[in-house]
């Protein structure tokens, strides 16, 4: 099991969805205990598994590499850059592969990214490094708008598709924001693909012994002005973060 001794900030805090809040863009990469394991298992996914994790529309390539520049240039303690490349937090040394961002991204860093860019009325996804799934699949979402990515998430209805396109319409470089969610679950596996055509089984209950929690960031690009959406997935035994209620 890949799990954190802690999660480091309050989720019984509420706000209404989708709740949002503001956030310094030196605090948006964080490495924490769970590095040296999510990172063993991020590498090993887009070593075996590179088509289900990463995806990249090449007109999104300017924008995959503007992202790699920038999280570069913000390199949260425990990341050195070493020559033509960067020490990792667990000693590995990853080069710097500008043909290659998102896989690069991938192996330097535990958050995933989602690059969300404009086209017509609506921010669609053009490209991705996926590997800690929370019940989707990246091949289902890819090159998907707002909408079409949410369409199977119940509460996602008119008025917050609104908000949350407002919300990507307005996020700018120096300005950006989070959120996070926070649900039991049964299984502590990081990867947990699943079809939208698949039968959503319950993730855990009240009794389930882990917490899985995402802090979620909107980070706008101020050259591609591309959107990225990137996710830091906590997962934590209950009995150490406490008896806490779902928030989604």
């Amino acid at each position: 099991m890949i799990l954190q001794s802690r999660i480091p900030y309050d989720v019984d805090e509420t706000r209404p969805l989708p709740g949002i809040r503001p956030m310094s863009r030196d605090d948006w990469l964080w490495v924490d205990d769970a590095y040296t394991g999510q990172m063993a298992e991020r590498r090993n996914l887009l070593s075996t598994r590179r088509a289900e994790v990463l995806a990249l529309d090449l007109a999104a390539l300017p924008a995959a590499q503007e992202l790699l520049e920038v999280a570069l240039e913000l390199l949260p303690d425990g990341l050195l850059p070493e020559g033509e490349g960067v020490r990792c937090a667990d000693g590995a040394w990853i080069a710097t592969d500008r043909s290659d961002p998102l896989g690069t991204l991938g192996r330097m860093f535990q958050q995933d990214f989602c690059l969300m860019e404009k086209r017509g009325d609506q921010h669609v996804l053009t490209g991705a490094v996926l590997c800690f799934p929370a019940s989707w699949r990246l091949d289902e979402k890819f090159l998907r708008p707002l909408t079409g990515i949410h369409d199977p998430v119940e509460d996602y209805d008119a008025d917050i598709a609104r908000r949350v396109q407002r919300l990507f319409d307005g996020v700018q470089p120096e300005r950006p924001l989070w959120r996070f969610n926070a649900l039991p679950y049964a299984d502590p596996a990081l990867h947990q693909p699943r079809s939208e055509q698949a039968r959503r089984a319950p993730v855990g209950g009240e009794d389930a012994p882990f917490l899985r929690s995402e802090r979620q960031c909107l980070v706008r690009l101020p050259r591609t002005r591309a959107v990225v959406f990137s996710i830091h997935t906590f997962v934590v035994a209950r009995r150490d973060q406490g008896m806490k209620r779902s928030i989604t």
